[in-house]
């Protein structure tokens, strides 16, 4: 700084402010040389700003909105911390913290590795989540202290960096411990990411000083390994959420039994060797029956005394589950999605779901059925 600047400094009025440039700063030290202030400075905080007097890293006086002439009368607490008991003489020193008050969005976290769940249909599964927060400071002081410190600026990506793991460890708590099915998380993820900001808020106002405007949690997706998991077990076990979990494994164990055993005659080449690839209960019972083709008087009764193996079952296109007023529906055939929607069970919002999808997904997301809505 030249001599000019110096004297200009010594002869006019101070003007403290801070001039936000950008929208990334969240926090700005004012710089002045020396951190000198002199008694009659003027201070203005813009809207959307608070200034914090700081004295050898003590908080002192804190000013809302408006232009200030600093003064003993407004600088009470600074004025007990410097010991000045019939006004301060000009200059002293002073750091002066602007904060932003303004709410800040676009916030993005995501776990960075997968994290355990216990699932009531598939047990153990490994998730992911990810999603997005915005928060506005409702105490300065706080913030200053908890998450600013002696930096003389803080941006949104530095508080990004030290809030997202609170947000992860938090999301995963949420999720784990709602006792949800996976089926099911696609179809709350409202619910939980209120619950979500219901855990943070607390923590967050007591000790930075910070509120939850909105949190949100935007997707919970298996990882490949229990994707793979999910995949086998729907094909293996006919999901059908009309029949519990129990009797529906029981089935599955009886038909695969059943399907290898050499023992069991024409039953494992025959009916039942296609009854793993169909439907259960009813119709199983009826591939037991009359449904074998060593029984089938189409095929001929030598054909199955001759021991001539079964041909493959036809290729089968993949069933449809949907979410229709929080229960699963399915396994649905491609060609039954038709009755669905004219019945209005099934709408361009309704979430569906088949094997080989990533996660629930409206319907009107998925190009194969925007045939049964009509034109958008």
């Amino acid at each position: 700084m030249g001599i000019f600047d110096a004297i200009k400094n010594e002869i006019f009025i101070d003007i403290i402010e801070w001039i936000e440039e950008d929208n990334n700063t969240i926090a700005y030290r004012y710089d002045r040389r020396g951190n000198d202030i002199r008694n009659g400075a003027q201070l203005t905080v813009r809207e959307g700003q608070c200034a914090i007097f700081v004295n050898e890293g003590q908080l002192a006086d804190v000013f809302t909105p408006g232009m200030y002439e600093l003064e003993t009368e407004n600088l009470p607490i600074l004025s007990r911390l410097k010991g000045w008991k019939y006004g301060f003489k000009s200059p002293f020193k002073a750091e002066v913290y602007f904060v932003s008050t303004r709410i800040l969005a676009d916030f993005n976290w995501g776990t960075p590795s997968p994290f355990s769940i216990r699932d009531p249909e598939f047990g153990i599964l490994t998730l992911r989540a990810r999603g997005h927060f915005s928060f506005h400071v409702i105490d300065a002081g706080k913030f200053i202290k908890g998450i600013v410190g002696t930096e003389g600026e803080f941006t949104k990506s530095e508080i990004k960096d030290r809030l997202r793991q609170r947000f992860v460890t938090q999301a995963q708590s949420a999720i784990a411990g709602s006792g949800k099915a996976f089926y099911q998380m696609a179809e709350n993820l409202h619910d939980l990411s209120l619950e979500l900001k219901d855990r943070l808020n607390e923590k967050f106002n007591s000790d930075f000083g910070m509120t939850l405007d909105d949190t949100s949690i935007q997707a919970i997706e298996p990882s490949e390994e229990s994707m793979a998991k999910i995949e086998s077990r729907d094909s293996d076990m006919f999901t059908d959420s009309r029949i519990d979990n129990y009797e529906r494994q029981a089935r599955v164990d009886a038909l695969k039994i059943m399907a290898g055993n050499p023992g069991a005659g024409g039953l494992a080449a025959g009916g039942m060797g296609m009854g793993m690839g169909l439907a259960m209960g009813n119709q199983m019972g009826h591939q037991m029956g009359g449904g074998m083709y060593g029984m089938n008087p189409a095929m001929g009764m030598g054909a199955a005394g001759m021991g001539a193996a079964a041909p493959p079952p036809p290729p089968q296109a993949a069933s449809w589950y949907l979410s229709i007023q929080g229960q699963q529906a399915g396994p649905i055939a491609p060609q039954g999605l038709m009755q669905y929607a004219q019945n209005g069970q099934l709408t361009a919002e309704t979430m569906v779901w088949k094997q080989g999808m990533a996660a629930w997904t409206p319907a009107r997301q998925v190009a194969e059925l925007a045939q049964l809505f009509g034109p958008p």
